[in-house]
């Protein structure tokens, strides 16, 4: 094992008497250079094909080729080779399982989207087929999702009033449904999935307990047996609604049942939470809460007391919707804009079980789901976390859960809905409560207060915006923040003042390590970052700064004058025009004071450049160095000597 440390070359600076010595004799070496196409097929090969999709289909005939390019597409093939009746037995119980927890769900999520109790059956039947044939993960359930839900419901209300003009919304629902595959469809095709990392992981956090919040106090029109409420989602108008309607607008026996029937949801989540074999426990409560309420209520006619009922659910399975989707007028581009807007992200399983996603795979996938969904009555659907989690949990082995969920859907459109219509509201509103108390992870948003307070401010302005504002306005916080954060770390790179640790050759940042001691007569500067014109001025100010500061030091304790700059390059991957731009003013400002500059570890990408701009000749080639030991032994042997 080596008792040294690995510098950005691959060379060993070993400490103690075992120092390696003979490193001294190599140079900085420039690496081959490259053509303006080589680089071009490089960069879009690692921006577009990171993980070289097409290694496989490399000598091999163009039969296997076909085979091996509707495989891709229709992942099913590949995989259905290999089923067995062991592994259906699994996905049968699994799919029993999400569907019994599916079907209330979707019915409480049609409401909470404006939509028709049907719609939301309807989107548990078709697009979990599609995603069956096209997914890539072994766990996700398809269906509508909450927070969704609730994102298009903002959206779709803002343009038609689903109360005055259903027949209009539910086709803008459609229409919004179709371009939202479709550009899920188009970013998956060209390979453009990076382009949804740009919204942080702290800003999904904040974003998704705000809508749980959201979603919560939407429900208490349903809880509390409100006939009169706010159509606006912030705390405040919703607050003042409740509060308007305590005294004359509520209905007790609604609240009871609510009420009784949340705290056994509440309940069986708690088992389930504690003793993960009882998972199912928690799965189907809400199947189990769904007939023994409307049994009451049909028994005890609660609903001729005020108690608001499901009343009729359309009986058959999906019937088309082509000639319902927007193709010209103004409602097109309003439907374009929603579907962008409500794209889903859906979240897969892949680290629990061993095995990849291909993330531009599953866009395809639930992109064409969606535009299945849209000409077949439903909306938007995507991977529900929830069900994702029982289907994990009831040992599904594979997207066939989905299939059998579907089938179960189907009978229950074909022969049970008309058995729905007494289902109180309330037991809905204490359905997707129960469903969305999770998205509220207190413990993750400790943690990240804990890790990292700007990442935490935009946890909270995310959850800020989606409460006292709307879905909408915390989404784009949400976007906003993470975007800021990413435009502060680089216009704003690290610095560090470098230091010997005392009997080694390693130099290191003397803040984390205070005894590393400072080189008389030298000062080590090492750029955290690559230098581009975002950057670039401010790093050569910094630079200057940590001069100034250092000669200010010298003066009050009379120490010698600072005669080499060394800049540590090695975190520096790259470098533009205008970060060369700046070496050179720093070249220049440092000549003034009559101070050498020295970089050291330059790496590959950041050597062609200095040398194409002909920085190397004007700094001189004997100025660049493999490590920040060598510098120093060169220009500060004394100091050297007792290292």
């Amino acid at each position: 094992m080596s008792d040294g440390s690995e510098d950005f070359n691959g060379n060993i600076s070993r400490t103690g008497s075992h120092r390696q010595t003979d490193h001294h004799g190599y140079k900085v070496r420039f690496p081959p250079a490259k053509g303006l196409f080589t680089e071009l097929a490089e960069g879009v090969k690692e921006t577009f094909f990171a993980n070289d999709p097409l290694r496989e289909y490399k000598d091999q005939p163009r039969s296997k080729k076909l085979w091996l390019s509707l495989a891709h597409l229709f992942p099913v093939l590949d995989w259905a080779r290999s089923y067995t009746f062991g592994m259906f037995k699994g996905d049968f119980v699994a799919g029993l399982t999400i569907a019994s927890l599916c079907i209330p769900q979707d019915i409480g999520y049609a409401k909470l989207a404006f939509l028709p109790a049907h719609v939301g059956l309807y989107s548990s039947f078709v697009p979990p087929l599609i995603y069956a044939a096209m997914g890539t993960s072994r766990d996700i359930a398809i269906g509508p999702a909450a927070v969704l839900s609730l994102l298009l419901g903002t959206l779709l209300q803002e343009e038609i009033d689903p109360v005055k003009n259903p027949y209009e919304y539910s086709r803008l629902a459609f229409t919004a449904t179709f371009f939202a595959g479709v550009t899920q469809a188009m970013l998956g095709f060209f390979r453009l999935g990076f382009i949804i990392e740009f919204l942080s992981h702290a800003a999904i956090v904040g974003f998704m307990a705000g809508a749980a919040i959201t979603i919560g106090l939407q429900q208490l029109k349903g809880f509390l047996g409100i006939a009169k409420f706010t159509k606006k989602s912030d705390i405040i108008s919703v607050m003042e609604s409740v509060w308007g309607n305590v005294h004359h607008g509520c209905n007790w026996q609604t609240i009871l049942i609510g009420a009784s029937f949340l705290a056994f949801l509440l309940t069986t989540k708690y088992i389930a939470k504690k003793n993960k074999k009882l998972f199912w426990v928690s799965a189907i409560a809400p199947l189990i809460s769904v007939i023994i309420s409307t049994f009451c209520v049909f028994i005890t006619r609660a609903d001729k007391q005020g108690v608001a009922i499901v009343k009729d659910i359309k009986q058959g399975i999906n019937p088309p919707s082509f000639h319902l989707i927007y193709w010209t007028g103004p409602y097109l581009v309003k439907g374009f804009r929603i579907g962008v807007e409500a794209i889903a992200i859906g979240r897969t399983f892949a680290a629990l079980k061993d095995y990849q996603i291909d993330g531009n795979k599953e866009m395809l996938a639930l992109g064409t789901m969606n535009i299945v969904g849209s000409m077949t009555s439903c909306y938007v659907g995507t991977g529900s976390m929830s069900r994702s989690a029982v289907n994990y949990m009831a040992g599904c082995k594979t997207a066939i859960s989905n299939v059998v969920m579907a089938i179960v859907v189907m009978l229950t459109l074909l022969l049970v809905t008309p058995l729905f219509k007494y289902t109180p509201n309330a037991i809905l509103a204490s359905i997707i409560i129960n469903a969305v108390v999770s998205l509220v992870d207190y413990e993750t948003a400790y943690l990240i207060w804990k890790v990292d307070k700007m990442d935490f401010m935009a946890l909270l302005g995310a959850f800020f915006g989606v409460v006292f504002a709307s879905v909408e306005y915390g989404l784009l916080i949400a976007v906003a923040i993470s975007l800021g954060k990413i435009l502060l770390q680089v216009t704003r790179p690290r610095t560090a003042l470098l230091g010997n640790l005392p009997r080694t050759t390693i130099y290191t940042n003397v803040e984390q390590y205070p005894e590393a001691t400072k080189v008389p007569g030298v000062m080590i500067v090492r750029v955290d970052s690559a230098i581009y014109f975002t950057n670039s001025n401010y790093v050569k100010e910094r630079i200057l700064r940590w001069l100034r500061d250092e000669e200010e030091q010298q003066q009050e304790q009379k120490l010698s004058k600072t005669e080499f700059l060394i800049v540590e390059l090695s975190p520096v991957t790259d470098i533009d025009t205008s970060g060369i731009h700046a070496l050179e003013e720093l070249l220049k400002a440092l000549e003034k004071r009559k101070i050498q500059l020295i970089l050291a570890n330059p790496g590959p990408a950041v050597i062609q450049k200095l040398r194409s701009a002909k920085f190397t000749e004007l700094i001189g080639d004997d100025k660049i160095f493999l490590s920040v030991d060598d510098a120093v032994k060169k220009f500060a042997p004394k100091s050297a000597l007792n290292v």
